[in-house]
């Protein structure tokens, strides 16, 4: 195993991470913060813009995920997959905390 596989993996996780908040409150028909809206991170974007950053971000985890060889079962690929997963969770985690005492 090459060196970026274990990068793919890791942002695997980061992306497909990342489509669960977008999905969700586009298909609830929810207003949320992506980068496109006014300002970026901050403003809220209509439930479509959700939508289309949430299948861009499976897209991109999909082929990451393909690339890294994460399906293949072997424990560091694994390790790096939810490393990404763990990282953008906290990281969200906090960022949306702060969001509702704003």
């Amino acid at each position: 195993m090459h060196w970026y596989n274990y990068i793919a993996c890791f942002f695997a996780g980061l992306f497909l991470t990342n489509v669960a908040p977008h999905f969700v409150h586009g298909i609830s028909g929810d207003r949320f913060p992506t980068p496109f809206a006014h300002p970026p991170g901050k403003g809220l974007s209509s439930p479509t813009v959700n939508v289309v950053w949430a299948l861009f971000n499976l897209v991109v985890g999909y082929m990451l995920f393909r690339a890294g060889k994460v399906s293949n079962g072997e424990i560091l690929e694994i390790v790096n997959f939810f490393a990404g997963i763990a990282a953008l969770s906290i990281m969200l985690s906090m960022r949306f905390a702060k969001k509702q005492t704003e």
